[in-house]
């Protein structure tokens, strides 16, 4: 599980939902939470918050930009693979956090991946979680 600290930026909310903006350093992270500002104590602006996301729910490109729906989009440096038959484990960095993606090993040999590439790391919205970062 990748776990980063951040802080809340921006709240917007619907009905029991609410679509949170966090900066996690210099990069911002989007998360959509069946949660309010008035349900939960911990969702106000400036507050420090758990980033949460699986490591198989970190999608990469080698490619940009991309026209698509994905709104969280880190730009990353592959530090290490460690190549699997069936799955590759990828340790990413950027100047701020570090962070782990697996993806298939087929899908790494297809990009061509190599230590030192510079990816793009995409996690989608409703895939990233948080809790109160006491």
């Amino acid at each position: 599980m990748n776990i980063l600290k951040g802080n809340i930026t921006n709240i917007q909310g619907s009905d029991s939902l609410s679509l949170v903006k966090i900066a996690v350093g210099s990069s911002i992270f989007t998360a959509i939470i069946i949660d309010t500002p008035t349900s939960e104590v911990y969702f106000k602006i400036g507050n420090p918050v758990n980033v949460y996301f699986k490591e198989t729910e970190v999608i990469i490109s080698k490619n940009e930009p991309l026209n698509i729906s994905i709104q969280n989009k880190i730009l990353c440096k592959i530090d290490s693979i460690k190549q699997g038959e069936i799955l590759s484990e990828l340790h990413l960095s950027n100047r701020e956090f570090n962070m782990k993606s697996i993806i298939t090993t087929n899908a790494c040999k297809t990009l061509n991946l190599k230590n030192g590439d510079a990816v793009l790391a995409l996690i989608k919205t409703n895939e990233v979680s948080l809790s109160p970062n006491d």
